[in-house]
């Protein structure tokens, strides 16, 4: 039987029951067909249900009627790999997407035309509908009526906002566009539309957007404190697209519409006047105030990070050269994402990994919980002393949130504060605790669990095992301080810190089992697989029914299981050498060797995943170039630059060039290097370390 999807005023439905997912871009144009599945399978890893991509025009068709939908550019493939790895898909059609891409994604050939782009122009209209009903002949057959995992199509992005029609002349052009889109065979349960900005919705399911910080933002200083990370019902986010200058609040009415997200930043791509760098705790604290303001669906932009194609006929980055406010890396899409340009993972989806797992959960519920803003809750960020809060419940039970984060400004601390919840004529007391600076986190009240009742706690809710004894997982570096009413029978009560909860992952085998690993745990069709470095080592509770082959087990931690597996740690020797040295660049070859191990691989349970090249520089930007050819380049943040090397077949020569940074340049970097004599272009450090792939 086919699952039924909607949505009312206050939450999408899946199968007439609330339902919260979480939802993370990645863009299948800009990453590499042959490791689709294994990152699709690490968003699932990390609470992705819903994938997000756009179709990019000019990806599609560079040159007027030539269309591509080879190699990483096969939409049908991309789609085909969603269904396999049990995931649902939001295709994003544009026909303008932005997506930081040339033209924000129109062809050179369409700029040309002379037609009155983004507006109910006829003749363009019939250039979308070409390119519509091109897309849908890709993903025929795939769409949820048919078995598919298509089960929503996002309408154009940001009109009115960012250029195109505005007004009610946006809101027409989005009612035609819709119209054709159906019209080429896109029947889905969900239309949606951006909402920011006073963009044109079109009476389509508005999504909100949200970042920690603006890298498009012209100014080349620290900006003031985000909004977002406020308590507030305010659902609007005045930094996205403020380049632009343009529009206002929102042009839909809140009360008819769920509150959902689709671009909160999973990340930040630097440009090359302003480079910011998201950190894991300005993603999650982010989150979490989205949240306890009454958000039900986290949609992340990016969650993938990826690499620009190469262009036919130009480059397909966004610049200042085509018009846009910006300047990007030509090939660097990297954003700082969860899950990086070459697939690494990184800390951020683990913080993230934290509100899925327990939107997984606890989310049907969650979503009739209405937002309750405490008066005294500061409603501006510039406010870093009143202590951030508020409450989601259903008048039975609900969450308590609570924020002290606000990226690069210092909050007050608040010692031994007594947090309270009033439930109609109950008033709920939190026992006394110290809020520090850069803390964030929520707390249960009134929650179920099993036959008891758990009335407090200091911890927040992760997961439950649902097994014959029920097994409730929580998380927190305080006394869990569980007051319960009624008794736990056949259920259990574990918890887990906060390192330790960011290393979990929850798999199903004969049972449902939680691993704690610093690995990156995945359920393939292989079956469970670790990818990380070495030493390999997992927690597992419930202990497993058989000893996985190649691991011994050692004594308990607490009620987990502990279990190791030998390997080998295999060095990867680089030797650099200085090409050129002069005003205008420095140039560098890296040679790797790689250990006979490696390259001898069979097929083993343990092998290696990928080898990541770490290079550590000072200057303005670098590119990478293999026998001759540009293929990767990167702007300096003052972080180290990785490059994945399976993706290059374990090269062994990689060419690097450097470009000076110049003291007094108009560019906003956190963190600036030491000049020398008023120039930095030198590189540094270079390593290259090795990720390992084993199956259970």
């Amino acid at each position: 039987m086919m699952t039924e999807f909607g949505f009312n005023s206050s939450y999408l439905t899946k199968d007439n029951q609330p339902w919260f997912p979480i939802m993370g871009e990645m863009h299948y144009s800009r990453y590499p067909q042959k490791y689709w599945k294994e990152s699709l399978y690490k968003m699932k890893a990390g609470g992705v249900e819903v994938v997000s991509a756009y179709a990019i025009w000019i990806h599609h068709e560079e040159i007027e009627g030539e269309y591509d939908f080879s190699g990483n550019k096969d939409l049908r493939s991309y789609v085909n790999a969603v269904k396999d790895c049990g995931l649902y898909l939001l295709l994003r059609l544009g026909p303008w997407v932005h997506g930081e891409v040339r033209n924000g994604g129109f062809p050179d050939w369409l700029m040309n035309k002379g037609y009155q782009l983004r507006h109910n122009d006829p003749a363009y209209l019939e250039e979308v509908r070409r390119y519509y009903t091109t897309l849908y002949e890709q993903v025929r057959g795939l769409l949820l009526t048919d078995g598919g995992p298509i089960i929503g199509i996002q309408i154009e992005n940001e009109l009115g906002h960012c250029g195109g029609a505005y007004g009610e002349e946006g809101e027409k052009h989005m009612q035609q566009l819709k119209q054709i889109a159906v019209e080429a065979g896109f029947v889905v349960p969900f239309y949606t539309a951006t909402g920011w900005g006073g963009a044109a919705t079109g009476g389509l399911l508005p999504v909100m957007g949200g970042y920690p910080e603006a890298p498009w933002d012209q100014r080349l200083t620290e900006i003031e404190p985000s909004g977002n990370f406020i308590f507030t019902y305010e659902r609007n986010d005045h930094n996205i697209g403020s380049d632009y200058g343009l529009g206002e609040g929102v042009s839909f009415d809140f009360a008819h519409f769920p509150y959902l997200t689709a671009e909160l930043g999973g990340g930040l791509q630097v440009t090359h006047h302003r480079r910011p760098v998201a950190e894991a705790e300005d993603i999650g604290a982010m989150s979490l105030v989205k949240l306890g303001s009454g958000v039900n669906l986290l949609g992340y932009y990016m969650y993938h990070g990826g690499t620009n194609p190469m262009g036919k006929l130009s480059t397909l980055q966004e610049s200042r050269a085509t018009g846009y406010p910006n300047d990007l890396p030509e090939l660097n899409y990297d954003f700082r994402a969860p899950i990086r340009e070459y697939g690494q993972v990184s800390d951020t989806l683990k913080e993230l990994k934290l509100f899925a797992m327990f939107a997984k959960e606890f989310g049907s519920e969650l979503c009739t919980m209405s937002a309750y803003i405490p008066e005294e809750n500061p409603l501006v960020p510039q406010n870093q002393v009143d202590l951030r809060s508020s409450i989601r419940h259903n008048g039975q039970s609900g969450y308590l949130f609570v924020n002290n984060f606000q990226r690069h400004y210092p909050m007050a601390e608040h010692k031994d504060v007594i947090l309270t919840v009033e439930l109609g004529e109950e008033k709920i007391t939190f026992p006394k605790v110290t809020i520090q600076d850069k803390d964030y986190f929520f707390l249960p009240f009134h929650m179920k669990v099993g036959d008891a009742m758990i009335k407090t706690a200091m911890v927040s809710p992760l997961c439950v095992l649902n097994n014959e004894e029920k097994t409730y997982i929580f998380y927190g570096d305080r006394e869990p301080e569980f007051e319960l009413e009624g008794s736990l029978v056949n259920t259990r009560l574990i918890t887990l810190s906060r390192r330790d909860a960011r290393n979990a992952w929850k798999v199903t085998l004969d049972q449902e089992y939680l691993i704690v690993s610093e690995q990156v745990v995945l359920q393939t069709e292989k079956g469970i697989e670790l990818i990380g470095s070495t030493p390999l080592q997992m927690k597992v509770y419930p202990e497993l029914l058989t000893l996985p082959k190649g691991w011994t087990k050692s004594e308990s931690d607490g009620e987990f299981a502990v279990y190791q597996k030998e390997q080998k740690e295999l060095m990867v020797p680089t030797e650099v050498t200085t090409l050129v040295q002069s005003a205008e660049k420095r140039k560098y070859s890296i040679r790797l060797e790689y250990p006979q191990e490696m390259l001898d691989q069979d097929n083993s349970s343990a092998r290696i995943n990928d080898c990541f090249l770490l290079i550590q520089y000072e200057g303005d930007m670098a590119k990478a170039y293999i026998n001759g050819e540009y293929v990767a380049d990167h702007y300096y943040t003052g972080r180290p630059w990785e490059i994945g090397l399976k993706r290059f077949d374990f090269v062994k020569e990689i060419t690097i060039e450097l470009y000076p940074l110049h003291e007094g340049a108009p560019i906003y970097l956190e963190e600036w290097p030491v000049m020398k004599e008023g120039v930095a272009c030198e590189l540094t450090k270079v390593a290259a370390t090795l990720e390992y792939r084993t199956v259970l």
